[in-house]
Order: C-alpha cells, then structure tokens, then sequence
C-alpha cells in the first residue's frame, strides 16, 4: 500500500513521541507534534486534524503497512506503546519491500562505472548488504563504520530539506568554546560528513564569509520563512573548497608544502590510504619513505600526524615540525617516572 511523504512524516513523528516514555502523550500532545514536524519538513501551516492522527494510529496499529503498532491508551487518556523496545523503524521488510529495494539496487548499480556517480558506489554497498542480510535472514555482511549515539544526527533530515529547498534556518548553537549558546539565522549551502561527525556550510545572515557548524553543537534549529535565503551565487563547490586541506575546517591560507619520512612499518599505510589527494613520494631509502603534500596547515593535518606517533617524522616546514615535536614531548610527559608509583602490583 502506498504512503505519502506526509503520512510518513506523521507516523515517525507519533512513533517519536510514543518512543519517549519520559513524557505522557495525550491526543492533543500528538496533533501538536506532529503539527510542528509537517510546518518543519514541509512548511504547512493549517496543521492537522484530530480525525487525521486518530486514522494514523488506527493505521499503525494494524498490519496493513506491516507496523502491528502495540498502540495502547492508559488512564483513558496518554498513549504509549505497551512494548517499550517497540519502534516503526525496527520492523523486518517484507518480501514485496526487497523486491523493490532489490529493483532499486539494481538500476543504482548501473552507475558505479560513471564518474558523475562515484559518490554513489558506498550508498549502494550499503543497501546492497542490508538487502541481501533481510533477505536471507542473516546479518549483513558490509560493516560500515557508524555512531548512532552521536549528538545532532535528529538534524540532518531538516537541514538537508533547507538546503535543497533553499531555506533560511534560525538556529541556536554553542560551539565549545563560546561560554555561552547564541541565536543566528544560518543559509545552508552543503553537509559535510568527517570521521563520522557532521557538519554544515554556509553563511551567517550578518556576513557573506563562509562558515562550517558542527551538528552536535546545534541546540535548537527551525525553519524561518520571513528571512530570504541567501544563495551559494559564487558557486563555490565541496570539492574546490576542500581541496587544500584536510577534514571540515578550512582557513583560506596558502597552501605549504610539507615533506613527512615514514617508517617502513607505516609506509605501506601511507601509501594505500593518502593522507590527501596531493600526496607524492618523493624518495625510498632504508629509514623509510619520504612523501609531499601540499596542503593547509590545520589542526586535523597535526591530528594525522600525530596518529602515526613515532611512524611519521617532519621533515619541513619547520612550523609544522616544531608543533608535532612539543606534542609529542608534552604527551611524552604525561607518561613520566612518577607514573610507575600509581601502578598496581601484579
């Protein structure tokens, strides 16, 4: 049976709050919710009706979208799932669901050869796998690296809207260092996925610099139609605006050559998985191999670094250097002889 884009806005939103055993939903509490989700994803206004949310709980609770919802009323009044594990998202897929997901792996498939699609080759791994594990009843056999407990992933749906949709957001944000949570109305130009964090680009309604926003950071975040978008005019593109650094923050500085010895050990690391898309060997010998990058100099750059420990050594610039050694001397210190005194005797 067929749903729209609307009913299925409403039923995750009921199935949200029902999910939520921290508050008691009443009728009411729901129409409310889910008035607010379909003003947010698809900028309605009228809201819904009570005879609307009373036919999607019906409809939940039978097995006509193959929800079975265990949709229970307590006290003659909240509603609330009388399994409390139970969720919408958590139902196995039905034979004519693979059939279709099969059909739509299939024709995604066709474009792993084409260059425009590249991006696409890890999203149909992915449903590749979960396909074949439902189908035959296994787990699946592709792991991707994920963390679901990672705070501001609820975000991602609605900023994806705003930006497809070209829509101004107001949002309340608190990086880690400010003392305190401010209040900006942020045009949306692209998402930016970094060792599993995510982050969005774009503009400050007050200034046209661009600005990068960690998602975790976000504490509030609407949509706010009374504020004119402010397009990406200059056409600015990830892959131009990445292309001299690495990880989600950029600082329009000019580019350094950095020249790095690593260790046989780690060479072979290197050399399968670059540190950047610039990355050259420049020359092999029995202490290791030398290799270039030109690149920003960036606290993510340090990070890769550091991440080797004593497999990588800098050779130039001597900036870079000299930050990588004083880490490295500062964490050395944190393991120092007084440390042998807290040990445990065996």
């Amino acid at each position: 049976m067929p749903v729209n884009r609307n009913a299925l806005i409403r039923y995750k939103t009921i199935d949200t709050c029902l999910r939520n055993r921290r508050r008691r939903w009443t009728l009411q509490n729901l129409i409310d919710k889910v008035s607010e989700a379909l003003y947010d994803y698809e900028g309605m206004e009228k809201g819904i009706s009570r005879r609307t949310i009373q036919a999607d709980i019906q409809m939940m609770r039978s097995d006509k979208l193959g929800y079975n919802a265990p949709i229970i009323i307590v006290e003659k009044k909240y509603y609330t799932y009388e399994d409390a594990d139970y969720s919408i998202t958590n139902i196995p897929l039905s034979e004519h669901d693979l059939s279709r997901m099969t059909e739509a792996v299939e024709v995604l498939k066709q474009f792993k050869g084409f260059s425009h699609f590249q991006h696409l080759n890890a999203v149909v791994q992915k449903l590749e796998g979960h396909v074949y594990a439902s189908a035959h009843d296994q787990r699946t056999v592709i792991d991707f690296e994920k963390n679901e407990h990672l705070r501001g992933l609820s975000h991602l749906g609605m900023i994806y809207d705003a930006i497809v949709r070209e829509q101004t957001m107001l949002l309340k944000y608190q990086s880690f260092r400010a003392k305190s949570a401010s209040i900006m109305h942020f045009h949306a130009w692209w998402l930016k996925e970094f060792k599993n964090r995510w982050f969005v680009v774009g503009t400050k309604n007050d200034s046209p610099a661009i600005v990068t926003l960690a998602l975790d950071r976000i504490e509030e975040l609407k949509i706010d139609e009374t504020i004119s978008y402010r397009p990406n005019d200059q056409g600015h593109t990830p892959e131009e605006y990445y292309q001299h650094t690495i990880g989600p923050t950029v600082a329009k500085i000019r580019p350094m050559k950095a020249t790095i010895l690593v260790t046989p050990e780690h060479a072979p690391y290197v050399l399968t998985k670059p540190l950047h898309r610039s990355q050259k060997v420049e020359s092999v010998g029995p202490e290791g191999t030398t290799i270039s990058v030109v690149i920003e100099h960036n606290l993510e750059l340090e990070r890769e670094i550091l991440g080797f420990a004593d497999g990588m050594k800098v050779l130039g610039p001597e900036r870079l250097r000299a930050n990588i050694q004083r880490k490295l001397q500062r964490a050395a210190g944190n393991y120092g002889k007084d440390d042998s005194k807290n040990e445990q005797p065996a």
